[in-house]
Order: C-alpha cells, then sequence, then structure tokens
C-alpha cells in the first residue's frame, strides 16, 4: 500500500477506489517538481500493484491547479555560451520529455482516472485532465491554455490530446487566444460530461460513478480502456483486427458467467482484481 507522505498529494484507497487529492490548495496547486516526481509514483504503484480498480483525481482549495510552478522553469546549470545552446537545446527536449511521462502514467494505467475540477485548471492543469479518461467541473471551474500568454507552446499534452475530445476549433481558438473557457460550455464542447453546483455534488457524483467502474469485471474494463485508446490512434479495420486478437486471449469466460448469474441471484458479482505486475522486466 501507498504508506508514505507527499508533498503535493493526499492518497486514500477504499473499497477499490484510489482517491488522489492535489493538497496544496493554498498555493493554487503550482506543479512544483516534487508534483511531476510524486504523481506518476503514486499511480504507477497503484497500477503496477493493482491497489485499485478506479482512479479519481480531484483538487482542495479554489482552483485546481494554476499549471506549472515558476521553480520548475530554474536552470539547470548548462553553460549560456553560444557554443553550448544546442547542448542546452538538447537537455531541455529530454528534461520536457521526463515532465511529460508524468501524465503519461495517467493514459497508461490500466484502470480508469476520473478527474473533478473546480475552479482554475490552467496552463499545466489542462495537459493534466487530458490525459484522464473522464472529465467534469464544478460550475465555477475555467479551463485557460495559459501557455500562449506566457509565450510559450503548450508541450506537455495538451495538443495531441485536447484535440480528440473537442474539436479542432475550439483547441486552436484556446490556444491561440489564451481565453478562458467556462464550465457550460467546456461541457456543451465535450470537454467535461457534467457540471456541478457544489463540489461537495460533484464528487459525490463521481465516486458514485467510480464504484459503479469497480463493480465491473477489472480486466473487462482494461480492455475497454486499451480498445479505446487504440482506436482513437488507428484505423477502423486495424482495431477490430486489434480486439478480436484481445477478446481471443483475455475475454473471460468465468467472469461472463458470474455477471449472468450475479444478476439471476439478484446480488452484486465478485470479479478478481487485476494481477500485480513485476517491479522489474525480471
Amino acid at each position: 500500500m501507498l504508506d508514505k507522505t507527499f508533498e503535493c498529494f493526499q492518497v486514500e484507497i477504499i473499497d477499490k477506489i484510489a482517491h488522489i487529492r492535489l493538497s496544496r490548495g493554498d498555493a493554487l496547486n503550482t506543479m512544483t517538481k516534487a508534483f511531476w516526481n510524486e504523481l506518476p509514483e503514486i499511480v504507477r504503484e497503484i497500477d503496477r500493484k493493482a491497489l485499485a480498480r478506479v482512479i479519481v483525481i480531484s483538487s482542495t482549495g479554489k482552483h485546481f491547479s494554476a499549471g506549472m510552478d515558476l521553480s520548475v522553469f530554474g536552470g539547470d546549470g548548462v553553460s549560456g555560451k553560444a557554443a553550448d545552446r544546442h547542448i542546452a537545446a538538447e537537455q531541455f527536449r529530454s528534461n520536457i520529455k521526463q515532465i511529460q511521462s508524468s501524465f503519461n502514467a495517467l493514459e497508461e494505467a490500466r484502470m480508469p482516472v476520473l478527474i473533478a475540477c473546480q475552479g482554475g485548471v490552467i496552463g499545466g492543469a489542462i495537459d493534466m485532465i487530458s490525459a484522464g479518461d473522464i472529465r467534469w467541473c464544478t460550475k465555477d471551474a475555467w479551463f485557460c491554455i495559459q501557455e500562449t500568454k506566457i509565450a510559450m507552446t503548450a508541450d506537455v499534452g495538451t495538443f495531441p490530446r485536447l484535440q480528440r475530445y473537442i474539436s479542432e476549433g475550439w483547441v486552436k481558438e484556446m490556444a491561440y487566444t489564451g481565453r478562458k473557457l467556462g464550465a457550460a460550455k467546456a461541457k456543451e464542447i465535450g470537454l467535461v460530461n457534467d457540471v456541478y453546483d457544489t463540489h461537495e455534488e460533484m464528487m459525490e457524483a463521481v465516486m458514485a460513478t467510480a464504484r459503479e467502474i469497480a463493480s465491473k469485471s477489472p480486466l473487462t474494463v482494461t480492455g475497454c480502456k486499451v480498445m479505446i485508446n487504440y482506436g482513437r490512434d488507428h484505423s477502423t479495420a486495424d482495431t477490430l483486427d486489434y480486439v478480436g486478437v484481445w477478446n481471443a486471449g483475455m475475454l473471460p469466460p468465468a467472469h461472463m458467467q458470474e455477471a449472468f448469474t450475479a444478476k439471476m441471484e439478484k446480488r452484486e458479482p465478485e470479479f478478481p482484481d487485476l494481477a500485480p505486475l513485476r517491479d522489474t522486466p525480471l
């Protein structure tokens, strides 16, 4: 189990649901260096050890997150000489790839990642929520690709992921202008599934959805996530072939029988959890 204390997050696992909370509300939940290290550590341990069937990410304070903390932009000691600018550029690219991997962990996790937002969802927070599976927000929420306002191109996942959920036109308007997108419009264009009056109402609904997902066969839910993610990046023909191969190897007759039997007996079905993964390849 996750039994350590984190600087940027609170983590609890109850009834097969892992709830990860951004815990620096007083500091607008900015994404410090600790944030980028802790998030993938938490998510990958939950995934690797199969500690939960669903991951819920929420936040504390007025805003979900104000995005990248300025401390992350600090230099790493590379010489400023003109002759070294290419070396510095390569280092910067490599550092960006490490940061990108923190949010990749959300997409790569075998279990669904549900995200609940309130207040500002700014800059890097857009990158973050784009890597989740389903998003909700409160009516006071607003979304902003902040990087444009500081003369920077968003680089941690917003562009390749966001346009899978909303139209290219909306992505471009948000990116080119840096405007705030309100909660109602976010629902209208499909960025979030629903909008709630209060944080309490939102969390009640999100946790209800998490419990419903957790009651299903974890192997089947994982299969759904794999196929949906695969399908958005491949042709229909390739995806149909892949789902056929998946079901040929992993269609669980015993789980199906349990689902049918539980329905007939008017009880909740009982399914095995996913198996833990190796800590190392061998």
